[in-house]
């Protein structure tokens, strides 16, 4: 639903009628009572804002998704899938919580991944790069729990073993050739989409996920073989593919309002 909203709606200021969504979202195989349980859901977490216009119901996105949406387009529009520049520079993340603190700690350690941190120790993140620390203290309320530094390493330690404590790069190249397995430019699309409109939507979710989890690590220190360049080919060759016929699609089918009128 994320991915669906952050093609369609960021940036328009539009809201779109729940029966459009549920029309849009069926084109990937979703089903009605799955849509309206997550926009049910989105409105509760603060994602989506609820209209009501006559008999219909609109959504749009709130400040808060919007924000998480815009770094997320961010992410997919990068110039690569590794990082090339990387001048050895790290950003360190220090915190104590309290046991008691649990929904807390569960909700630190989610942004932290999602900013691209891997733990190397009890309470001690780090992030390959520069990365501000700020918002994420703010938006938690923690910013007197944490503590953050930018610095290199020093002997005796070295940036690649340090790489391969705090991120697991089995894993995350695993998910690159299980997305290269499952979309591939030169056969069929997967199951469970019925045309362009759904082609994208499966294709940003996935691709989304990806670069979620990948905390877009420094080339130098990854193995030869790694996936994620080939990977971000194939996902920028279909997206562009499907591009045209998602958006002819949509512009007939998304029942649009502005919530300003």
């Amino acid at each position: 639903m994320l991915s669906f909203f952050g093609i369609h709606v960021l940036g328009t200021g539009t809201a779109l009628s729940s029966a459009s969504v549920i029309d849009a979202l069926a084109r990937a195989d979703v089903g009605e009572d799955a849509v309206r349980s997550t926009l049910t859901r989105m409105v509760g977490r603060g994602l989506l804002d609820r209209h009501r216009r006559g008999r219909r119901m609109y959504f749009s996105l709130t400040g808060r998704a919007a924000a998480v949406l815009a770094d997320g387009e961010e992410r997919v529009r990068r110039t690569s899938a590794v990082n090339r520049a990387w001048d050895g520079t790290w950003t360190l993340v220090g915190f104590s919580l309290p046991e008691s603190w649990r929904r807390e700690r569960h909700d630190l350690r989610s942004r932290l991944v999602w900013a691209g941190f891997g733990p190397l120790q009890s309470g001690l993140w780090a992030a390959p790069g520069r990365v501000d620390v700020a918002p994420v203290a703010a938006e938690l309320g923690l910013g007197d729990r944490i503590r953050a530094f930018h610095g290199q390493a020093a002997a005796p330690t070295e940036a690649g073993p340090l790489l391969r404590t705090a991120f697991d790069l089995d894993a995350i190249a695993a998910d690159y050739r299980a997305f290269l397995a499952r979309w591939n430019d030169d056969g069929p699309a997967p199951t469970g989409a019925h045309d362009d409109l759904g082609r994208q939507l499966l294709l940003h979710t996935d691709w989304l996920e990806l670069v979620r989890r990948d905390p877009y690590l420094p080339a130098e220190h990854l193995p030869a073989d790694w996936p994620a360049e080939e990977a971000e080919r194939t996902f920028r060759t279909l997206s562009k593919r499907y591009e045209p016929g998602a958006r002819h699609t949509a512009e007939t089918l998304l029942d649009r309002w502005d919530p300003k009128d």
